[in-house]
């Protein structure tokens, strides 16, 4: 199994967009339908844009009406790890990457079959791999998902 580890702020800093680092860093939320994933069709896999780590999966992909990507389950449930969110008027699931402590968005009970939850995701918190890129990418263990 892979290592997944959080680069240094500087390395960060360096890689990452100003919004990819404001909401993987600092729990920040991009504008809605103005984002690179919410309408992404394509079938592949959702990693973390720090770490790498495997998030999501197009198989779960579906779209919420909210503008942002959502996933009815993460595709490597170990990958996830969930907090009790109380920054705004309501209480919330912050949902964010085990490995990397990146912020990712929050779940909700308001989803479709199987789970009934909508993981509603930043998409700058995420990097897409291409089905036709998995092996290349070092996530070839996904491939059979899609066959």
């Amino acid at each position: 199994m892979k290592a997944y580890t959080k680069p240094s702020d500087d390395e960060l800093r360096r890689r990452l967009t100003s919004e990819q680092y404001k909401v993987t860093q600092h729990e920040g939320t991009e504008l809605p339908y103005m984002n690179k994933y919410w309408n992404n069709k394509q079938p592949g896999i959702y990693v973390d844009i720090v770490s790498g780590e495997p998030l999501f999966s197009s198989l779960d992909k579906y779209d919420s009406g909210t503008g942002w990507p959502s996933f009815t389950r993460p595709l490597v449930d170990a990958n996830i790890a969930e907090h009790t969110d109380r920054k705004l008027w309501m209480e919330r699931t912050e949902v964010r990457s085990k490995h990397a402590d990146s912020h990712l968005g929050h779940v909700f009970e308001d989803g479709l079959a199987p789970t009934g939850l909508r993981y509603c995701m930043n998409s700058a918190a995420l990097r897409f791999i291409p089905v036709d890129q998995l092996e290349q990418e070092g996530y070839g263990e996904f491939r059979t998902l899609f066959e």
